[in-house]
């Protein structure tokens, strides 16, 4: 790593001297000036990474200097020395943005870790600015986001689908992008000017699902006071992702094959079909040949739908992702709660880079946010973070339910533990524990969880 550049600004020529050999002497590289007018040059021609300046000097003060600094660089980094050091003095130059205040005749052991935290500021903030560079970059695909070469991959894999028309099946674990993939094919695709519309097989009750899925005329049912048309009809000329694809009634797959086939859909309660041009996305967090395998997803469905397949990988198989995912975050909720983060301390990156995100990317998310609800300064600390990445009082993976327990309250006791080492995650829930999601939203809903 290259050596720092200081530059030291006094107009005592023997102080400067021996000022700028000590700060050699600990590794860095110095230049000097004797005034304001000289540091400015200096700075123009070096472009120092840390200013030292004396506060009183002919002309033009060290504090001027800094103010002038921060208006050109709000990021620069001064130290201010004065042999008039003051309370009022040293307030005003905090107030002004200085990193600190150091008075004469200067304890060179307090300067030495100074110049050492400032620098690793400086680094941090060099990482910081590559990563920023990396988010309006190769870092990512429209609101996918990775360096990683499983992510690579992904989006060579994208570009690939985005050019044809054909059918995909996207599989992942809960939280890891799936409707994000998803949206990046189509709108990269021929049909991104088309509608992109989403159905979530798992949150629509089953006696409603046929209706979302095709449509109804006024009066199919008792409700349907208006006619409405389905899912294949709004996405017509675009794009239909059925999500968690093996959660819907195993009644319904067999007429979405049907549809699928012939292209054209009729609603309940209606006499004419009516033509549509859809290309339909399907995902699960589920492996398709288990789903297939346990009866829970037809296997002519999967076939019709398994033209191509694409895996989104977990968080914890592309950890060299998750600082850049991080400080999207950040970026995002900075700007939602208008707060004054820059980045994230190293301690607390270490801690994220560290944990296994079994709620995968929608986990980090969730995550980041309350972090930066609880910073205060501009840099994320450990502090900041939930008790579990800091290993504050590790958590047991283990459920230990005392003899004599009913079955219902284990069940109760398993469902609950396995929901919060999940991230509060329902569909990983269900994964974890082999059972239908709608079981676990039912099941949480009876524990007065939401």
């Amino acid at each position: 790593m290259d050596a720092m550049k200081v530059l030291v600004v006094d107009d005592e020529p023997a102080l400067r001297e021996v000022l700028s050999m000590r700060i050699e002497s600990w590794g860095y590289r110095v230049a000097m000036a004797a005034h304001v007018a000289e540091a400015q040059r200096r700075i123009r021609l070096d472009r120092p990474d840390i200013v030292i300046s004396d506060v009183v000097m002919p002309e033009v003060s060290g504090l001027e200097l800094l103010k002038m600094l921060k208006v050109e660089d709000p990021a620069a980094c001064v130290i201010l020395v004065t042999a008039h050091g003051s309370i009022d003095a040293a307030v005003d130059a905090m107030k002004e943005g200085a990193q600190d205040f150091l008075t004469k005749p200067l304890d060179y052991t307090k300067l030495h870790a100074l110049l050492e935290a400032t620098a690793a500021e400086v680094r941090r903030r060099g990482e910081l600015e590559k990563l920023e560079t990396e988010l309006d970059g190769e870092g990512r695909l429209g609101l996918l986001i990775g360096r990683s070469q499983p992510m690579r991959s992904l989006y060579d894999t994208i570009g690939l689908l985005a050019a044809s028309d054909a059918s995909a099946l996207i599989t992942g674990e809960s939280g890891t992008g799936k409707e994000l993939v998803a949206r990046m094919i189509h709108e990269t695709s021929s049909r991104a000017s088309g509608p992109f519309v989403a159905i979530n097989s798992a949150a629509i009750p089953e006696g409603l699902m046929e209706s979302e899925m095709f449509g109804h005329e006024r009066g199919a049912f008792t409700g349907a006071v208006r006619s409405r048309s389905g899912c294949f009809e709004q996405a017509n000329e675009g794009t239909l992702f059925l999500d968690e694809i093996t959660e819907m009634p195993a009644s319904l797959q067999p007429k979405l094959l049907r549809i699928l086939e012939d292209g054209r859909v009729r609603r309940l309660g209606g006499s004419r079909e009516t033509a549509f041009d859809v290309r339909v996305l399907a995902a699960t967090n589920r492996p398709p040949a288990n789903a297939v395998a346990d009866g829970v997803l037809r296997e002519d469905l999967f076939y019709r739908l398994n033209v191509f397949e694409l895996h989104v990988p977990p968080l914890r198989e592309r950890a060299e992702d998750i600082h850049l995912l991080a400080q999207y975050f950040v970026r995002e909720f900075r700007a939602k709660h208008d707060a004054k983060i820059a980045g994230i301390r190293d301690e607390a990156r270490e801690l994220l880079e560290s944990y296994s995100w079994p709620g995968n990317v929608r986990e980090l998310r969730n995550v980041m946010e309350r972090a930066v609800i609880l910073a205060r300064s501009e840099w994320i600390e450990p502090t900041h973070l939930p008790p579990f990445l800091r290993g504050d009082g590790p958590k047991s993976t283990a459920v230990t339910v005392p003899l004599g327990t009913s079955a219902a309250e284990a069940e109760k006791a398993l469902i609950l533990r396995t929901f919060e080492h999940v991230g509060y995650n329902k569909s990983e829930t269900a994964r974890r524990l082999g059972v239908d999601v709608k079981t676990v939203r039912s099941k949480l809903r009876s524990y007065g969880v939401s």
